[in-house]
């Protein structure tokens, strides 16, 4: 029997995916959980295994195109069957009939000069009753960017607008786009120079959450300086004898996970209908990768020793950026940790990754002269701001928090216990 492979739903949240590349060919042999395709979504690149062994007998949507989730993207033939099965299973998706079955214009040429002056042989996407053939991700993309789909033209299948076409045309009118787009905000002058970059889906996914957050969440924050001394130095101890070096950045995971042990009250979310107090203390460490920051989850690092955790979040850390995260592995958590101490960054204040409740910024450790009794010294001093979502944390507590954890990074031999 034929089986029709449909898009899955990679990533919690997405409506549709980009395929980036078909692992097998057409008229390939292919075995149940195989892998058949890799599938581009805003966070990372996801291998998508075969349903069913058999021949890949027809792909319906090319690498480079995107597909709503449960679309149909290929068809996969089982041993013995032949033209009849394919057309079979074909019959039943409109964008895969025959063009003379369908009210829908055959597929259009390809459009080269700018939007508001498509070529003359170019079709619309549009039948006959005037209905714009688009789809739902590719909708959302030209009403945030402004674009009326009526003057775009879809290279997916029979003319239907997709994700690639809507940014294509942002790539051709970013005077346009920008003005109708933000009419609020200064325009562009008109004797300025420059390229226009079309914003990747994870840049757009990173701006959507973030304006969320900081329109929807009442941030308040709270700043303390630690002396890590003892911290630099236990981590010189550590890695001279260690077959894998720590950093500073791991022992403050570390120092993190255990003070939310300690007081499990910081490790919650909030719900409109409940307080979400996790078991676990799941700990995004953010990374930054050239398509945007991703923070992938070091799962019960509470209970991890300091090597495991170290080479677990190096591993993370590459796979983002790789690009190979699967989204078990960057969905969830229950506390952020976001360091730009290595760029030289003093202090800054994070947004808060919802529905997190708190997320700890922490800048580079510096030589300071401080005030040591009645004596000036000079220290290594670490600056840091908790981040903090009032409606699920109040004050008093993000206070008792920040202390506890300022006592466990100035006294760190407790994290190895």
């Amino acid at each position: 029997m034929a089986t029709l492979i449909t898009m899955p739903g990679v990533a919690a949240g997405n409506d549709a995916a980009q395929i980036l590349s078909w692992l097998k060919k057409e008229g390939e042999a292919v075995n149940i959980n195989d892998e058949l395709l890799e599938v581009e979504t805003d966070k990372a690149v996801v291998e998508v295994a075969a349903e069913a062994s058999g021949t890949l007998a027809r792909i319906l949507v090319p690498a480079g195109q995107s597909a709503e989730v449960g679309a149909p993207i290929a068809v996969i033939l089982a041993t013995g069957e032949g033209d009849a099965e394919l057309q079979a299973a074909l019959a039943g998706i409109p964008s895969a009939a025959p063009a003379a079955a369908t009210t829908e214009v055959a597929a259009p040429v390809a459009v080269t000069p700018a939007v508001a002056a498509p070529a003359a042989n170019s079709t619309p996407s549009e039948n006959t009753t005037g209905r714009i053939f688009a789809s739902p991700l590719a909708r959302r993309l030209a009403q945030e960017a402004g674009l009326n789909l009526s003057t775009l033209h879809g290279s997916g299948p029979h003319g239907r607008i997709i994700k690639n076409d809507v940014l294509k045309a942002q790539a051709q009118q970013p005077a346009t786009v920008a003005t109708t787009a933000a009419p609020a905000a200064a325009p562009v002058a008109s004797n300025a120079a420059y390229t226009a970059q079309p914003h990747s889906a994870m840049r757009r996914t990173i701006a959507r959450r973030l304006t969320e957050s900081k329109s929807t969440v009442p941030h308040f924050y709270l700043q303390a300086e630690c002396r890590v001394d003892a911290l630099l130095a236990l981590r010189a101890q550590i890695n001279q004898t260690a077959s894998q070096k720590v950093s500073v950045n791991d022992l403050i995971v570390k120092a993190v996970a255990v003070t939310l042990q300690a007081m499990p009250e910081m490790n919650v979310s909030w719900t409109d209908e409940a307080l979400l107090q996790y078991h676990d203390v799941d700990i995004s460490v953010a990374v930054s990768t050239d398509s945007g920051l991703i923070t992938p989850v070091v799962r019960n690092a509470n209970n991890m020793s300091l090597s495991a955790l170290s080479q677990n979040v190096r591993q993370l850390a590459e796979r983002a950026r790789d690009g190979k995260l699967q989204p078990n592995e960057y969905q969830g958590g229950s506390f952020t940790i976001s360091n730009l101490g290595m760029y030289g960054v003093q202090n800054f204040a994070a947004i808060i990754n919802p529905p997190q409740a708190a997320i700890l910024a922490v800048g580079a450790a510096e030589r300071r002269v401080i005030a040591e009794g009645d004596d000036m010294v000079i220290a290594q001093m670490l600056s840091m701001t908790l981040s903090v979502d009032h409606r699920a944390i109040d004050g008093a507590l993000a206070a008792r928090w920040l202390a506890r954890f300022k006592e466990t990074l100035e006294a760190p031999l407790s994290i190895l216990i």
